[in-house]
């Protein structure tokens, strides 16, 4: 019988604290198992396995970054929703370094879940587009440039990778009116 209590949410959400809370470990079953007060064979009932384990990290990453993301757009229009969602954005990477990878991989053709999950972050950025008269093609290539500064501004950052002596603060908020300026006036549309 399954310890009260216990369910995948709890599960995958203490695999998640365990990476974020020990990085330079890997994370085990038997490490997981324990945290929990249980054994092993109990965790089964739950994932399966360690890529179970590793799948649900990873899709609870995603929807806890997509939710995030449509929280920090609510009640918000074009350059305002654009700016909120790359400071969500940023701070959702930046309290969560070891999940974030993890949201950045396209979705698994063969996992609805996984296409739910990523389309969701995806759906976001396109109402933000909308304003901006975005759609189709032109949309696509939007949320594309976003995502490449968004991303490869936090990847870096995440990674230790700045260390000239300038304003970090300023040269994000740059980057991201760098983004608005160029939704602004999108060529093609």
């Amino acid at each position: 019988m399954p310890r009260a209590g216990l369910t995948t949410d709890t599960v995958v959400a203490r695999g998640a604290h365990l990476l974020e809370a020990h990085p330079q470990d890997e994370l085990t079953l038997a490490a997981l198992a324990g945290s929990l007060g249980v054994r092993v064979p109990s965790l089964y009932k739950h994932v399966d396995g360690l890529p179970g384990l590793r799948r649900g990290i990873m899709l609870r990453a995603k929807a806890n970054l997509a939710a995030t993301l449509a929280e920090a757009c609510v009640g918000r229009a074009r350059d305002d929703a654009v700016r909120s969602l790359a400071t969500a954005y940023r701070r959702w990477a930046r309290q969560n370094p070891v999940q974030y990878p993890m949201t950045v991989r396209a979705p698994d053709p063969h996992d609805a879940e996984d296409q739910r999950v990523s389309d969701a972050a995806v759906q976001v950025v396109y109402r933000v587009l909308v304003d901006y008269r975005l759609l189709g093609d032109d949309a696509v290539d939007a949320t594309r440039l976003l995502r490449t500064v968004l991303h490869g501004f936090v990847s870096l950052e995440t990674a230790g990778a700045f260390a000239l002596p300038a304003d970090l603060e300023r040269s994000y908020d740059r980057a991201v009116e760098s983004v608005v300026s160029a939704l602004e006036n999108w060529k093609g549309r």
